[in-house]
Formats: C-alpha cells, structure tokens, sequence
C-alpha cells in the first residue's frame, strides 16, 4: 500500500512539472502573436467589436459571414452535431441555398460557396473566403451604387494571405471588411 501512494505521489509531480511546462509554453508563445493572445477589438463609432468572432450582418448594404448554430452567442460556442447524411440538416442547407440565391439575383447558376451556408464548428467564425465575399458583390454593388471593380478592390485588398504563403487557407474577416466597405467613398 505504502508503495501506491509512493508512485501516485511521484506521478502527480510529475505531471503537475509537464503541465506547468505546457502552459509556460502555451502562455509564451501566446505573447508572441500580435494581439499578445487577447482579443482584437476594434472600436467604431463608439461601439466595441470583437474581431475574432463572428458577426451577425442583417442589412443587404454589408456582406454577410458564416450562419451559426449558436446565433452568434459567444457563451455557447458549439456546432450543431448534425453530420452531412443528417436529413434535417441538409434540409436546413438547401434553405440557406435557396435563400442566398433568391437574395442574390444573377447568381442563381453559380456555385454557392460552402461557408456561406454552413455554420463552423464553433458557430462563431468571423471569416469567409475571397469567393464568399465575391458571391455577394454584385448585390452590394447595387444596393449601394458601387462598381463591382471597386468592391472586388476592396475584397483583394482584405484578403489575408496565408501564413508564410503555406498554412492555412487565404481568408477575409467579415468585420474588417464591413468596416472598410463603409469607409470605401
């Protein structure tokens, strides 16, 4: 018995050691990010947005991000739990489908890109990728008597590229881009 609590004792040592270092780690490299591993808030006409988190966007004049599950409610991030062979969640894709593209007129035979009509993971995605936000210009466009060129400028402009051009996917924080939209004379 003495024996037991011996190596239950050296084993909790240890791993208190490993974790200790694990977080000292973590923390570290966490303060080498640009945002020092805090949230980035941006401040807009009085208001306080975080960027790292989804949005919901209801006017036609903004482009729009990812739906979620959650409805944009970071105290309970989470996905649905629906898999792709799940008939009521490709019943609610198919909405989303046909309602962007009835909210998207000349669009209707184009390929509706994926994230504009699945939620992520987390329900709180703030990006979308350069063919969303290319999906959704022409509306744009003539809700808010833009030129196209002008608003594709603007979405190349937004795009952050991959980092050191290998990992991950080039994307656009929908946020960002709603702010610099209303900037955009």
């Amino acid at each position: 018995m003495k024996n037991h609590i011996i190596t239950a004792f050296r084993l909790t040592l240890v791993m208190l050691a490993v974790i200790g270092i694990y977080l000292l780690i973590v923390y570290g490299g966490s303060k080498v990010l640009p945002t020092n591993g805090n949230a980035e808030i941006i401040a807009q006409n009085g208001q306080k947005f975080y960027a790292n988190i989804g949005q919901e966007f209801k006017s036609e004049k903004y482009f729009h991000g990812r739906p979620s599950s959650v409805n944009y409610n970071a105290a309970g991030s989470g996905g649905s739990n629906k898999g792709p062979s799940n008939t009521e969640y490709l019943e609610v894709v198919q909405k989303r489908i046909d309602t962007l593209k009835m909210e998207h007129p000349g669009m209707e035979n184009t390929r509706v890109p994926v994230e504009l009509v699945t939620a992520s993971g987390s329900g709180l995605d703030p990006d979308i990728s350069e063919e969303g936000a290319l999906y959704q210009i022409k509306k744009i466009a003539q809700v808010r008597n833009i030129s196209e060129e002008k608003l594709r400028d603007l979405v190349k402009n937004q795009t952050e590229k991959p980092l050191l051009g290998l990992l991950g996917p080039a994307k656009i924080n929908v946020l960002k881009l709603n702010i610099a939209l209303d900037q955009l004379k």
